[in-house]
């Protein structure tokens, strides 16, 4: 994923830390969970999910988080200029 954790491990980047939070590592979990960048996106995911919003293995994994998950991605920004607006999964039908 192209946080800078793992950018930097790949040396793809020059310093694994956060663009907003100079003192922490941008792993996976500082930018699903503690990033103050993407606060209003935070308290929209735990609407939707309520407490299963800050089980990585559940916004992972779970069919009934994957819309939520990969709006809160879209929402954030920070990996379209990677990946593009990712595509939400079609809504079945009623």
């Amino acid at each position: 994923i192209a946080l800078n954790q793992h950018l930097h491990r790949i040396q793809r980047n020059d310093t694994p830390n956060c663009p907003i939070c100079p003192n922490s590592e941008e792993t996976v979990h500082h930018f699903l969970f503690e990033c103050p960048q993407y606060v209003q996106e935070h308290f929209i995911l735990h609407q939707k999910l309520s407490r299963k919003a800050t089980s990585l293995p559940f916004l992972l994994t779970d069919p009934l988080a994957m819309t939520h998950f990969l709006r809160f991605i879209n929402s954030t920004g920070r990996l379209k200029t990677t990946f593009g607006e990712v595509s939400l999964p079609p809504q079945p039908d009623r």
